[in-house]
């Protein structure tokens, strides 16, 4: 169901940027940050236009190469990506304990790709919380597709400011979306308040490591090559998340980096010495493939002009990913299950 062709990719890029604004955009989005100069300040106080610029930009470049799921999983040899990533979504399921009929919240859900696979896995109802207006759009049209309108919707809205009542929701999660948040405390706060007492949160955490050297130039550039390519305000050390969470109340169940364990390394996808079939698209040839043939869609003018930019700063991103994975001093899979008290 996902949109797989060039056509495709051309038709998606911009989101809901005009054609002739997307190549303004870029150059709004680069100012940001820090690999051009930009300040992290400006990138936490311009947190919203940042993140929606970058989502509208760079989703369908997502959807072209990683499918409904955006995200990185722990890997077992002899597993192909589509299915590491499915049990990536089922282990969280399976530690949030949902039962059929639960009420669930997928906070920055991206095209909800893990809210189907969720829903389905444990016959919940889930909610995507989303503030950008492609991405929901995107996703109400797959969730129809798929025959599950009725159990999964999405609501547009900032995760600082979430529109629900108390204690609405059986069960809350997060797959590498809260690194986007300007104030991680202020994010889980709003989590805690919407969840029920006694219930669980779970949360896959993009973090830098304890080998993460702030005074490293190479480290540092690392870091500004990931927050460009992903529309990140920063990014947190374990430590900080993990104090941020339990400052927001929760009781923290367990948390461990599941890239410390992993059979195979998380950054294979990106990997530009390894070639796969089934992940053609995300090696180094089907990158390149992707990169000329967007150059081409640009030249002709299926494309908006910049999109070739967008391309370059994911393509910066990967390199970033695949550095920091081999340094170790990056991941995207610190994990961790807290629980709001059943009495405060």
């Amino acid at each position: 169901m996902s949109k797989t062709g060039a056509l495709d990719l051309a038709s998606g890029l911009g989101g809901k940027i005009t054609k002739e604004e997307v190549k303004s955009a870029v150059d709004e989005y680069e100012k940001y940050h820090g690999y051009y100069g930009g300040k992290e300040e400006a990138r936490k106080s311009n947190y919203t236009d940042m993140v929606n610029k970058y989502y509208d930009l760079a989703t369908s470049f997502y959807e072209y190469g990683w499918g409904e799921s955006f995200h990185f999983a722990h890997r077992w040899n002899g597993e192909s990506l589509r299915e590491s990533i499915k049990r990536h979504e089922h282990f969280l399921a399976l530690q949030l304990e949902l039962k059929p009929g639960m009420k669930v919240l997928d906070v920055g859900c991206g095209i909800g790709g893990p809210l189907r696979e969720i829903a389905r896995f444990s016959s919940t109802s889930v909610t995507g919380l989303n503030n950008n207006d492609y991405q929901i759009t995107r996703g109400k049209e797959l969730n129809r597709l798929a025959g599950l309108s009725k159990t999964c919707d999405f609501v547009k809205a900032d995760f600082m400011k979430m529109p629900f009542s108390d204690n609405t929701f059986d069960a809350v999660y997060a797959i590498e979306a809260t690194c986007h948040a300007p104030d991680p405390v202020g994010c889980y706060k709003e989590i805690y308040r919407v969840l029920k007492p006694g219930q669980f949160f779970a949360v896959y955490e993009w973090c830098i490591t304890d080998h993460y050297d702030p005074n490293n130039a190479t480290h540092k550039r690392i870091k500004d090559e990931i927050e460009l390519g992903n529309g990140l305000p920063d990014i947190r050390s374990t430590r900080q998340c993990l104090q941020a969470v339990k400052d927001a109340g929760f009781e923290v169940i367990w948390d461990k980096d599941l890239a410390e364990d992993s059979p195979l390394p998380w950054y294979l996808p990106l990997d530009p010495s390894r070639f796969s079939l089934s992940s053609f698209r995300l090696t180094t040839v089907g990158r390149l493939i992707t990169r000329n043939m967007v150059k081409a869609l640009e030249y002709i003018g299926l494309a908006p002009q910049g999109s070739q930019r967008v391309s370059n700063f994911l393509e910066k991103a990967a390199e970033g990913l695949v550095e920091g994975g081999k340094k170790e001093i990056f991941t995207p899979m610190y994990f961790f299950v807290v629980r709001k008290p059943l009495s405060e």
